[in-house]
């Protein structure tokens, strides 16, 4: 079996235009220097952790208008950080905050004003713009602004530049092929399933995150090859004439969407191929929904592995464990569950975790990520008690990334695997009035509509 240090070395020859060039600032160091983001020495992940985060918070301190003035009005300066027990004082905003913006002009506007930095020069030539248009006006600038939504619509927009972009990319990268170890990302003979629109055709970031896939195994495939705008995410789920055709033609594509991807199964166990899926649960449930009702099984075992990532509701009014997904993938496909893993993240943050295969809890990234739950009066919670989930992530240079999400989870010092990182229980809720979200849940929101029904 191929050691870990030089299975990680393999992963960095194939995004060596991921990792950015030295001198590394504290938070870049924290994340390409460690081999294992999720097992190594505490105290120098800690070490590592507290030197990136106060780094990346000086740096929006300085350089964000509105951050500034967000420290100011809470007391807090750069100078009082001075230990990790510190890193609770770094104000924290709310996640409604990147969703709390104008339209047109003027939401360009808030874009700007959100900005750490000095702004790109970006050209909007239409007199009214639409919300794509604004979005593809900075991108042409050379950012890579993405959005993710709620079911309500209404999209959080998180302005990342270059840098931070490559940086969350490779992140996601190495965390899954950290996961998978030592599933052979680089042979000749793997086939990816991107279980999420074509990243090359969307600015949703569920979707667009999986560009970085494309550079890791070359022969990928998407499950959704037309573009996705936000436009049409609202037409699908605002109502009316409009939208039920849209339903409609949805509903047609997805029975082509499923019956890609069930010859797909079929054209790489004939060819004895290894694959692996990666993205929204949903699209492979049914996949497997319509194999079951077709009678037919496979036996990929260990040439096979599964990374999905949020959207856990199957239909309006059912929604599937992560366990009882593993089991039902396991029967249809001959995975091993200890291939079968779920990913949690979100569009205003960098940090990825991921299930370990021994005991499927999520683990928190050490060196640049630090996990905080909140209780009811928004303090520090403790072992295992369940409250409202935070982070602090130092990845972000370009947006301050210390947020208070609207997930409730509850978080472990240690996990019956061995390893030392943070790990989280793996059903991660939503509070009481936030509307449901996730990785996938615009997507399922849009597409799941009577499928397979």
């Amino acid at each position: 079996m191929i050691e870990f240090r030089e299975y990680i070395r393999k992963l960095n020859s194939l995004l060596e235009n991921y990792i950015l060039p030295k001198p590394w600032t504290p938070a870049e160091e924290a994340l390409y220097k460690p081999y294992n983001l999720f097992e190594m020495p505490v105290e120098e992940a800690n070490k590592m952790k507290f030197k990136a985060i106060k780094y990346s918070f000086k740096n929006h301190y300085e350089n964000n208008t509105f951050y500034h003035k967000f420290c100011k009005e809470n007391n807090v300066t750069p100078d009082d950080i001075k230990s990790m027990d510190d890193l609770t004082k770094i104000p924290l905003l709310p996640d409604n905050f990147f969703k709390d913006y104008p339209s047109g002009k003027e939401f360009a506007l808030w874009l700007a004003n959100i900005f750490t930095g000095k702004l790109p020069n970006v050209v909007i030539d239409k007199k009214n713009p639409s919300f794509d248009d604004v979005i593809d006006s900075f991108n042409k600038s050379g950012m890579l602004i993405a959005y993710s939504s709620g079911t309500s619509g209404k999209h959080t927009v998180i302005p990342r530049d270059r840098r931070t972009w490559l940086l969350t990319e490779y992140a996601l990268a190495k965390t899954v092929v950290t996961a998978v170890y030592p599933f052979p990302f680089w042979e000749k003979n793997i086939h990816a399933y991107w279980m999420m629109s074509d990243p090359f055709k969307t600015n949703i970031f569920a979707g667009k995150i999986g560009t970085v896939l494309y550079d890791v195994i070359k022969d990928t495939r998407s499950a959704i090859n037309k573009p996705v705008t936000a436009n049409l995410i609202q037409q699908a789920m605002t109502g009316g004439i409009k939208s039920s055709i849209i339903r409609l033609a949805m509903k047609r594509e997805n029975k082509k969407m499923i019956n890609r991807m069930v010859k797909w199964f079929e054209d790489n166990d004939k060819e004895k191929n290894r694959i692996v899926m990666l993205g929204a649960p949903f699209v492979l449930y049914f996949a497997i929904k319509e194999l079951e009702k077709e009678g037919k099984t496979y036996d990929f075992g260990e040439r096979g592995a599964v990374v999905t990532g949020g959207g856990w509701k199957i239909y309006e009014n059912e929604r599937i464990s992560v366990e009882k997904f593993r089991k039902e993938v396991n029967a249809i496909l001959g995975i091993p569950e200890e291939q079968i893993l779920d990913l949690y993240g979100m569009v205003e943050g960098n940090g990825w975790m991921i299930h370990c295969p021994e005991e499927h809890y999520l683990h928190v990234p050490m060196s640049y990520y630090h996990p905080i739950v909140l209780d009811k009066n928004m303090e520090p919670a403790g072992d295992g008690e369940e409250g409202r989930f935070a982070f602090l992530d130092a990845l972000a240079s370009s947006y301050p990334s210390f947020v208070i999400t609207g997930d409730n989870v509850k978080m472990h010092n240690s996990c019956g695997c061995g390893r030392s990182s943070l790990i989280l229980e793996p059903e991660v809720t939503r509070a009481i009035g936030k509307e449901m979200r996730g990785c996938a849940e615009e997507m399922r929101k849009m597409l799941a509509t009577d499928l397979s029904r």
